[in-house]
């Protein structure tokens, strides 16, 4: 139902740049009813849409039953994004008297109702509880809500990914949102967002040996892709440690040279590619070089293998001859692993496997690349 519009008594302040911010109650019916809940995905032209992750059915089940239990304190506020036709009208009259005149300004705030698709609200923090209140019994029970004016999807991911903070997202839609989001973000996330942009990269550049074949929270649909994202992106970020890292010499003082990262892992994971033909691109069930701990694993080997290719006229031809000494070696789809004495299929994604399995690849690498006498 379009046409009709829902107001409400409302408080307003003003935050960053001239933002405005309402804080108000909603019956809990009433915020699906404004709201959409913009799910994570991407449109034809390869863009990301939404931020939300996908319902979880069992948490706004359990949500629906503590809301059906009877008399309930449900004081979590719902985080809205608002887009700039809301209207707010100004409460006339006198400041009570040692109130701040300048903090916030109460009046009504008015909601248009539109379909679905086309609401004047997105739900940035509260998608399942949400859900759960548009299906409780008690469809009245009103719930606070804070809302934000902006049409910028770009704002809305930033504090979808801030207000998620101290409840962690997913880490594959983190990783994915993190590419999109350009103000300053704290410590831990910043250090994510440029393995993230360089996952990203190697996932949709057809010149990459990964493209195609990383799994993301926008496309649950892909079954062509077989390395989750979390793998590739915490490898990524082993290879930017200093002093050793592979990736690492390229981040100074005055910033990072992401395209030089870029080549460097396109040229290894190449020559990875060409020395495990048989093994490339298959399910990790099928494939322990696909798995997270064949990824993690052959990304460490990277700094040894990159620090000396470097090092030499032919950076690229010595990546590939390394691998190539390697291959005979290696038992990602079957067979027993010499030296470590596991199956193929027995490796799995523990600190103590991927560990010992870099100690072995490593050893291995740095004897065969010994000059012959």
């Amino acid at each position: 139902m379009s046409g009709i519009d829902i107001v409400v008594r409302a408080v307003r302040t003003i935050q960053g740049d001239g933002v405005p911010v309402f804080a108000f109650f909603l019956p809990g019916a009433d915020i699906t009813r404004i709201a959409d809940i913009s799910r994570v995905s991407r449109d034809e032209a390869d863009a990301l849409r939404g931020f939300q992750r996908r319902e979880v059915r069992e948490h706004v089940n359990s949500i629906v039953e503590f809301l059906d239990s009877g008399p309930v304190l449900f004081p979590n506020a719902i985080i809205l994004a608002l887009g700039p036709e809301v209207e707010f009208r100004q409460s006339r009259g006198p400041t009570p008297a040692g109130m701040e005149e300048d903090s916030a300004q109460a009046g009504t705030l008015t909601l248009p109702m539109r379909p679905e698709g086309r609401r004047v609200a997105w739900v940035v923090d509260g998608q399942q509880r949400s859900l759960a209140l548009a299906r409780a019994h008690n469809a009245r029970l009103p719930v606070p809500v804070v809302g934000f004016v902006s049409s910028d999807l770009k704002t809305q991911r930033e504090q979808f990914i801030l207000v998620n903070k101290v409840r962690p997202l997913p880490r594959g839609l983190l990783n994915e949102l993190l590419p999109e989001v350009g103000a300053l973000l704290p410590r831990d996330l910043a250090a994510r967002k440029l393995p993230s942009e360089l996952c990203y990269a190697l996932n949709r550049d057809p010149g990459s040996p990964f493209y195609g074949l990383v799994r993301r929270e926008s496309e649950p649909e892909n079954l062509t892709a077989v390395v989750t994202d979390t793998a590739l992106t915490d490898a990524i970020r082993d290879n930017l440690k200093p002093p050793m890292g592979a990736l690492s010499q390229y981040r100074n003082d005055q910033g990072s040279d992401a395209e030089a990262m870029y080549r460097t892992l396109v040229l290894y994971w190449d020559a990875v590619r060409a020395a495990f033909p048989d093994a490339w691109g298959r399910p990790p069930q099928e494939s322990r070089l696909m798995h997270s701990a064949g990824i993690k694993a052959l990304a460490r080997l990277m700094d040894q293998v990159m620090l000396r290719a470097d090092s030499v006229g032919n950076p690229q031809a010595e990546a590939h001859a390394s691998l190539r000494r390697l291959a005979p070696h290696c038992r990602w789809t079957e067979g027993v692993w010499e030296g470590l004495g596991w199956a193929w299929d027995e490796v799995q994604n523990t600190s103590r496997h991927i560990s010992r399995l870099t100690e072995h690849l490593v050893r291995l690498d740095r004897e065969l690349s010994r000059p012959q006498r």
